[in-house]
């Protein structure tokens, strides 16, 4: 992607993802695939994971129609996750959704595509939940963080 800025993904409930998308964050990609999800109850936590790692293209509710744009034709990868998109520079997650695939969140160890993870409407920020937190805490002594 010379030339080009990265993206920012955005995984949650409605409302998160709805502010975000307002905020102008909303993209799609050459293959027409979407730079968010939204997580409602029917989402299963197998279609989560996948749009976190590797694949998946579950939008759910009213922005189903973006993502149904997506050809499903083998010249066109839509099953590629967040995490395996050269074009997303960062993920933001709701805490209470990274909790759920938290091995997942837990397992990625790059620097690119940083994940950060934020609160959302009806679940507070709990920073003792924090993986990017507790990572950046294991780097510096405990004197040093005063």
């Amino acid at each position: 992607m010379a030339g080009r800025g990265k993206l920012i993904a955005v995984m949650g409930d409605e409302d998160t993802v709805t502010g975000f998308l307002l905020g102008g964050i909303g993209e799609l990609d050459k293959h027409r695939r979407p730079n968010f999800l939204v997580v409602e109850k029917e989402t299963s936590l197998a279609e989560i994971e996948e749009t976190f790692r590797w694949g998946g293209r579950g939008v759910p509710g009213v922005l189903r129609a973006l993502s149904s744009l997506c050809p499903p034709h083998p010249s066109f990868p839509c099953s590629r996750g967040f995490l395996a998109r050269e074009d997303v520079g960062m993920i933001l997650i709701s805490q209470a959704l990274a909790e759920q695939i938290r091995p997942a969140v837990a397992a990625h160890a790059r620097a690119l595509p940083a994940v950060l993870e934020i609160p959302s409407k009806d679940h507070p920020y709990d920073p003792a939940r924090d993986s990017v937190l507790r990572r950046a805490r294991g780097l510096f002594a405990p004197d040093e963080l005063r």
